[in-house]
């Protein structure tokens, strides 16, 4: 089993480029491939997530060309173009993959298969079959988890879905069915979630309006194929902004990242803790705003995270939690009950691990209650990252504020999303090393 090695440092910081957005990468695969002409991608993040998107659409006939590593040629079949892969269609780890694909293939003309590795199977699918049913879909899940198994030739019909609880991945899901529906599709949602789906779909010619939670989207008759520069990932950042703010010595700069307001409610939340953080060098890659991150070493205050500021950070929560047991005082989130049915239940590893390095975390229903302490309040120890990425990347952080070694069991997912972390993380200052 992979783990790592983490020594505690004194200091961080530097220059650091993390790599591109995940969920733009798998978006721009996906619709460039229904697209027509060549779509060509720049930033590309080469991760196993990705790349099991990528061996997905190549399955389907889809000619995809890869110049270098974070560049691809994808040259679009058109809406109607796809054709059966003949057998299931691996996604891996990703529950991205998985549940946009659902949308996605629910419109062809042929069946398809949606499997994935042990943690993938687990994962929750019918949040996103319910409503692709509404619209006419046939789909079947196992006990409400993949296989999922899409029978093809069906009319879709356009419908108006309240969303029951804020999420990207079934928003998007209904949205690119929505292509193939008769009809305008409507999704309200009841909080913000990422819009990366909806600037992609502009980008490539499709008409969505977005107002005040309210997107519709009106199906084309074809998709244009585009150049697509896709920025560093916010995600990925996080744990770097975290640790920039625990031991950054004077300063420790993140390079060209995605700040897109409907993913940066990280920004925001360790604002209010007190946070020195600016973004400065502001310009575009393509629809979506970059900037370079500035961190600074501050001193955190404990605080009640808004519950409006949670769907926003979702997938930062593991990084949010390190510094949060090093600010002073108690922290609350409630509201996120949708980490518990990611690659972990990630507040019960959270906890667990916070446990092992001496830090008493009280898990809630939908959150967890912890109370903080500056200075280097982990101690060394063990933690079972549960093959989470996200996990195991922010217990790295960790170091920055421990007395001891910290060893990160589990750790070979830390691919999914982040190719290339061990050498990022040296790069900072960090100690992290690979171990048996």
């Amino acid at each position: 089993m992979a783990s790592y090695s983490v020594t505690p440092v004194e200091y961080v910081g530097g220059e650091l480029k993390v790599p591109g957005d995940k969920s733009i990468s798998h978006r721009s695969l996906m619709l460039g491939s229904v697209a027509e002409g060549w779509t060509h991608v720049t930033g590309f993040l080469a991760s196993e997530d990705c790349l099991s998107t990528m061996a997905a659409m190549q399955a389907m006939g889809v000619q995809i060309e890869r110049p270098s590593l974070t560049e691809l040629r994808v040259q679009g079949v058109g809406m109607r173009g796809l054709r059966a892969a003949g057998k299931p269609l691996d996604l891996g780890n990703s529950g991205t993959a998985i549940r946009l694909m659902t949308g996605l293939l629910a419109g062809q003309a042929f069946d398809s298969v949606l499997v994935g590795d042990s943690s993938l199977m687990n994962r929750p699918m019918e949040r996103v079959a319910k409503p692709l049913r509404q619209m006419g879909a046939r789909i079947d899940t196992l006990d409400g988890k993949p296989p999922v198994r899409i029978q093809g030739g069906q009319s879709l019909t356009g419908i108006h879905y309240d969303l029951p609880v804020a999420s990207a991945q079934v928003k998007s899901a209904i949205m690119l069915a929505g292509l193939y529906a008769d009809g305008v599709t409507t999704v309200v949602e009841p909080g913000v979630t990422r819009d990366h789906t909806e600037r992609m779909l502009l980008t490539f010619g499709c008409r969505v309006d977005a107002v005040r939670g309210r997107i519709s989207l009106t199906p084309p008759t074809r998709l244009e194929a585009s150049s697509l520069e896709v920025p560093a990932d916010f995600s990925s950042a996080a744990f770097f902004i975290v640790a920039g703010l625990l031991a950054a010595k004077e300063l420790l700069v993140i390079r060209g990242v995605g700040i897109n307001p409907t993913r940066t409610g990280l920004l925001d939340i360790l604002g209010l803790m007190g946070a020195d953080l600016r973004l400065v060098n502001h310009r575009s890659a393509g629809a979506e705003p970059v900037a370079d991150i500035e961190v600074r070493p501050s001193h955190l205050k404990g605080i009640h995270v808004p519950e409006g500021l949670v769907a926003l950070a979702i997938d930062e929560f593991p990084a949010f939690f390190i510094a949060a047991a090093c600010a002073a005082g108690e922290t609350v989130v409630t509201g996120a009950e949708e980490l518990r049915v990611k690659e972990s239940d990630r507040l019960a590893a959270m906890a667990s691990g916070l446990a092992a390095l001496g830090i008493d975390a009280e898990v809630l229903p939908d959150g967890m209650r912890l109370r903080g302490q500056p200075g280097r309040p982990f101690s060394g120890g063990t933690i079972d990252s549960h093959g989470d990425h996200r996990i195991a990347m922010a217990f790295a952080m960790a170091s920055v504020r421990a007395t001891g070694k910290i060893r990160i069991l589990d750790v070979a997912n830390v691919a999914t999303s982040f190719p290339g972390f061990v050498e990022v993380a040296q790069s900072a200052g960090l100690a992290v090393v690979p171990a048996p």
